[in-house]
C-alpha cells in the first residue's frame, strides 16, 4: 500500500485545455483553500502565461512525458482529463509510481482496458476515483433514502433523458471526437457513452450500486445523423439482475436542448433528478409536488479528503462497472445507421459560422423514452430498427 500524502496535496492535471479548463479552474479553488498544490501539467503544447494566469504566483511544471512529470514534481495525485483511448496508459503509468488519481468518465473505451485499470491500482494499493460528479451530489443519497422508505411505492423502472444541441465544431475540435476507433485503437466517442454518460451512469447509481454483476442484459438502438463514426441519437435499455429495466434515451441533435434527466418509477409516484442542477422533484399520490435543490461534494476534494483523512471515495472504480458494460455493449455493437436525409434538417449553430443537425421530433422521442421505459423503435420512430441484445 502507497503511503498517503498529507495537505496540501500535490498535483499533475494532464489534459489541461477543453474540459481540463474546468478542472484547472477547480484545482485553483482547492488551492486556495490549502488542499491541493499545482504541481504540473501535462499537455502535448505548454500552456502560455494567459492560460496560466491564475497561478502566476507559483507556475507548475510542464511536460508532455506524464511518467517524467510525476517523477519530477513529486505528485501524490493526478486528474486524467485527457482523450479516452488514453485513459488507460495515463492511469496505469500513474499506478506504477504509487500516484493517486482522478480519472476523467468514461474511464476506459473497453471493458478490457477498464480491468487493466482496476488490476493496476489494486496491485499498487492506490486511490482511483472516476470523475462522474453527478454522484457527488446530496440528492443521490436523499433520492435512495425517499425509495427505500417506499416514498413512491414499489419501484418499476428507471429512465434517463438527455436532449443536447452539438454543431459541426464540436466534431472538429479533435482527431478523436465522434470516433468509434481510430486504426485498431477503440475511442467510443458516441452520445451514450461520453457527452451524456452521466444521464446513464447516474441512472444505474440509482438503480443499484453501479456494480457490472448487477447488468443482466442490454439493449442498444444506436443512430447518427451526423457524418461521424460514433452514434449522436442514441437509446438503451439495460435489464438489472432484479429484473428492472434501465432506459436512457439521449441526443446531441435536440430541437430545443434542455437539461437532462433522470426519473425513478413508482407505483404511487416518481422522482425526477436534474443531475446538472442536484435538483429533484418528488411527485406521489396524496401529495402536492415536492421540489428540493442539493448540495454536492467536489469529486478532486473527496479524493484530497480520502488521501489525507478517513474519508470513502465516492466513485471508486467498482461503481462505475455497471456502466463500463454499457461502454463495452455500444463497443460491440452494430455500426452506428445514419438516419435517413428526411429524419433531419439543418440549422444554425452556436458559433457564427456553425450549422448543426436536427432531427425532427426528438425531443419529445427521447422525453417519451424516458418517461415509458421504452425503446425509439418501440415508440414508432419510422428510421429505428429492431434492437441488438448484449448480455454481459
Amino acid at each position: 500500500m502507497t503511503s498517503l500524502p498529507t495537505a496540501p496535496v500535490p498535483i499533475v492535471l494532464a489534459g489541461a485545455r477543453g474540459h481540463g479548463r474546468w478542472h484547472l479552474a477547480n484545482i485553483r479553488r482547492l488551492q486556495h483553500r490549502g488542499l491541493v498544490r499545482l504541481a504540473g501539467i501535462c499537455e502535448l503544447r505548454p500552456l502560455d502565461a494567459t492560460e496560466l494566469a491564475a497561478f502566476a504566483d507559483e507556475p507548475p511544471a510542464q511536460s508532455d512525458d506524464f511518467g517524467a512529470l510525476l517523477d519530477s514534481t513529486g505528485a501524490r495525485a493526478a486528474v486524467v482529463c485527457t482523450p479516452i483511448q488514453t485513459h488507460t496508459a495515463l492511469a496505469l503509468t500513474a499506478a506504477a509510481r504509487g500516484v493517486h488519481l482522478l480519472l476523467e468518465k468514461p474511464p476506459a473505451a473497453s471493458r478490457a482496458d477498464f480491468d487493466r485499470i482496476l488490476a493496476g491500482v489494486r496491485e499498487a494499493g492506490t486511490a482511483c476515483q472516476i470523475g462522474f460528479q453527478s454522484f457527488g451530489s446530496h440528492a443521490v443519497p436523499a433520492i435512495r433514502d425517499l425509495v427505500s422508505g417506499g416514498a413512491i411505492g414499489t419501484v418499476l423502472g428507471y429512465g434517463a433523458a438527455g436532449a443536447w444541441a452539438r454543431d459541426d465544431a464540436y466534431y472538429r475540435r479533435a482527431p478523436w471526437a465522434g470516433r468509434r476507433r481510430i486504426g485498431e485503437t477503440d475511442v467510443v466517442d458516441g452520445v451514450l457513452t461520453n457527452p451524456l454518460a452521466h444521464a446513464v451512469a447516474t441512472a444505474l447509481a440509482l438503480a443499484g450500486d453501479g456494480t457490472a454483476h448487477e447488468v443482466a442484459s442490454i439493449e442498444t438502438e444506436l443512430f447518427r445523423a451526423n457524418p461521424i463514426e460514433a452514434d449522436d441519437t442514441s437509446c438503451l435499455r439495460i435489464t438489472t439482475t432484479a429484473g428492472l429495466p434501465v432506459t436512457a434515451a439521449v441526443t446531441l441533435c435536440a430541437e430545443q436542448a434542455g437539461e437532462p434527466y433522470v426519473i425513478v418509477h413508482g407505483d404511487r409516484g416518481r422522482v425526477t433528478f436534474w443531475y446538472k442542477q442536484d435538483r429533484v422533484l418528488v411527485q406521489r399520490a396524496g401529495h402536492g409536488p415536492e421540489e428540493t435543490v442539493h448540495g454536492r461534494t467536489d469529486l478532486l476534494e473527496n479524493l484530497a479528503a480520502h488521501l489525507t483523512g478517513d474519508t470513502p471515495l465516492l466513485v471508486p472504480p467498482h461503481r462505475t462497472g455497471a456502466f463500463m458494460e454499457v461502454v463495452e455493449a455500444v463497443r460491440t455493437a452494430p455500426e452506428p445507421r445514419p438516419l435517413p436525409d428526411g429524419a433531419w434538417h439543418t440549422a444554425p449553430g452556436t458559433a457564427p459560422g456553425t450549422t448543426r443537425r436536427v432531427v425532427r421530433g426528438i425531443d419529445a422521442l427521447v422525453a417519451a423514452g424516458a418517461d415509458t421505459l421504452t425503446l425509439f423503435s418501440e415508440l414508432g420512430a419510422p428510421w429505428a430498427l429492431p434492437t441488438e441484445v448484449s448480455s454481459p
